[in-house]
């Protein structure tokens, strides 16, 4: 029995769902305490590391690892989740492919970014997400300081509305539970009328430290172009030492 397991949770399921997946398939942990430091959103996908047993107890050593993923940002939306899985909002606005590398490429180094307020970070034992459900977040979210260390541009191209519609149509049949799915596939078919209609993806490579938002750096970068801009899909490849290409799968 192993004390570190490199699990590739697809989309569609929370930390959880995946660890008790993983439980069924491997019967042998079950009993066992297992957790994982630091989740991965529902609608991520890659490198979730589980702690076995004892291992736990180096929890925070865990937690302090560096992240590798491969990113998809597409532009002209906002969501209040920052990605796909958000009520979705149309902004007007050209993208300029080389201002927005050079704006992309900006991001590198040291800096303040919100915490999403669809997240797991805790404020009085509650996490970010009871408030925005109850629409009693405070007027000023958390922020925190993160480290980009390295970022490289792997494409810029462009996507139909009617692909990108079937594309976040697939992604969110996936999930199980209540995330307001009705409501914001509703709100998508809306905006994604015009099927022809194009749309920019930045494909990017981030290599950043702990406790990062990857959501949140589409935003922001979405705020700096003016163009509004939302993660479209997330690939954690790299837990520390730990690569995707090792990763026990996991079928959904």
């Amino acid at each position: 029995m192993k004390s570190i397991i490199s699990l590739y949770k697809p989309v569609g399921m929370t930390p959880l769902q995946a660890v008790d997946a993983f439980k069924k398939k491997n019967t042998d942990y079950i009993g066992k305490k297992i957790s994982y430091p630091g989740r991965l959103d529902p609608m991520a996908q890659g490198v979730l590391l589980l702690l076995v047993g004892d291992e736990n107890k180096k929890m925070i050593k865990y937690m302090k690892l560096d992240k590798e993923y491969r990113a998809q940002i597409v532009f002209g939306f906002s969501t209040d989740s920052y990605d796909v899985l958000g009520l979705p909002e149309f902004h007007e606005g050209d993208i300029d492919e080389r201002e927005l590398k050079k704006t992309i490429k900006s991001f590198q180094g040291t800096y303040t970014q919100t915490i999403p307020s669809f997240s797991s970070y805790k404020i009085k034992g509650k996490p970010l997400f009871y408030y925005a459900r109850n629409k009693t977040l405070p007027k000023q979210l958390p922020q925190k300081k993160v480290q980009i260390k390295n970022i490289k541009i792997n494409s810029i191209h462009t996507i139909t509305a009617n692909r990108l519609l079937k594309q976040i149509q697939s992604k969110i049949s996936k999930l199980e539970g209540d995330f307001r799915q009705e409501e914001i596939l509703k709100q998508w078919n809306k905006l994604l009328t015009n099927k022809e209609q194009k749309f920019t993806i930045a494909d990017v490579t981030l290599s950043v430290s702990s406790g990062t938002y990857i959501r949140a750096i589409a935003d922001d970068l979405g705020k700096q172009l003016q163009t509004g801009a939302i993660l479209l899909n997330l690939i954690r490849t790299k837990v520390g030492k730990y690569d995707i290409g090792e990763s026990v799968r996991l079928k959904k």
